[in-house]
């Protein structure tokens, strides 16, 4: 394949995007056209502003810019998916509206690609975000290096490029709970990385709250790894070891010293402390079950209202 002339995707998932889509067209559109032939797809992800309206007035006044409306919000995963079915680019970048990946990085990664790489990650050397959130960011990378048998980079988003072979296999991955830093991850393919210094939004509000951090943290987790299922087994095993040395001694002690009454309160912290670790292991069991649930189901991961 001449990859001088082959054709770039850029993805764009978007929800309430209306504040930051002309900056982003503005900033972009100059960039693809120095690297070649070039689409972008915009993927309304159930916007309640007027995103789907600008988006009509780009595809509208540009050939190259399509667009595609989903019927509802279904998060940036499934909008991410579907736009990643309906590219035809030999390579494709996912990017965000927001401008906090910035477009200036495509030419680089273009050439990465043209060089022979498959993959072309854009890993972030800093990031301008409160500490609470860069901490928790680092903290959750750390750990699912150590329990995910999937290397997911560290502070490395979305934003990459990658080649059709690589799509095409992604494409044939069609979970329901879809974490795509995961899916990305799972592909494999020749990688390289370039590194950048994450800018503040262009404008506009995050999506993203701790609430919807905390869940997709455990989509994560859950979807690429089993050992919390086998964590349980282990604690389960050291329960019963104690419990078989403490039920020992008790006899002993009794066949010793004759029978005491057992005091109320070191039998109720008993109880209290093997009750939580029930429940604690009935939800972890619950959130496999509950994915094994929505898999079964086989509905579609999203659904296209509209597409332009």
């Amino acid at each position: 394949m001449n990859k001088e002339n082959s054709l770039i995707s850029v993805i764009v998932p978007m929800h309430n995007e209306t504040e930051v889509i002309e900056q982003f067209f503005t900033r972009i559109t100059p960039i693809l056209d120095s690297v070649g032939n070039w689409e972008i797809i915009c993927v309304d992800d159930g916007s309640t502003d007027d995103t789907w309206q600008k988006i009509t007035y780009y595809t509208e006044n540009n050939k190259q810019v399509r667009g595609l409306r989903l019927s509802r919000n279904f998060g940036k995963e499934a909008a991410l998916t579907a736009g990643l079915d309906s590219s035809k680019g030999d390579a494709v970048i996912p990017i965000d509206a927001d401008l906090q990946d910035p477009p200036e990085l495509i030419p680089e990664m273009v050439e990465k690609w043209q060089q022979g790489f498959k993959v072309v990650l854009a890993t972030r050397r800093s990031r301008d975000e409160g500490w609470l959130k860069r901490k928790s960011a680092g903290a959750f990378y750390k750990l699912m290096q150590k329990v995910s048998h999937v290397k997911i980079p560290e502070n490395t988003g979305d934003f990459r490029l990658m080649d059709r072979m690589v799509v095409e296999t992604i494409k044939k991955m069609t979970e329901r709970t879809r974490f795509m830093k995961g899916i990305f991850a799972w592909s494999g393919y020749t990688t390289t990385t370039i590194f950048f210094d994450r800018p503040e939004r262009a404008a506009g509000q995050t999506k993203w709250n701790y609430w919807k951090l905390w869940r997709f943290a455990l989509d994560g987790i859950f979807s690429f790894t089993t050992l919390p299922l086998r964590i349980w087994t282990y604690i389960g095993a050291t329960i019963s070891i104690f419990a078989f040395i403490y039920g020992s001694i008790i006899l002993l002690r009794t066949l010793i010293y004759g029978n005491n009454l057992p005091g109320y309160t070191s039998i109720m912290v008993m109880i209290l402390f093997l009750g939580g670790i029930q429940l604690l292991s009935l939800g972890v069991l619950g959130e496999y079950i509950g994915r094994i649930y929505r898999e079964s189901k086989n509905r579609p991961i999203y659904v296209i209202e509209e597409s332009i």
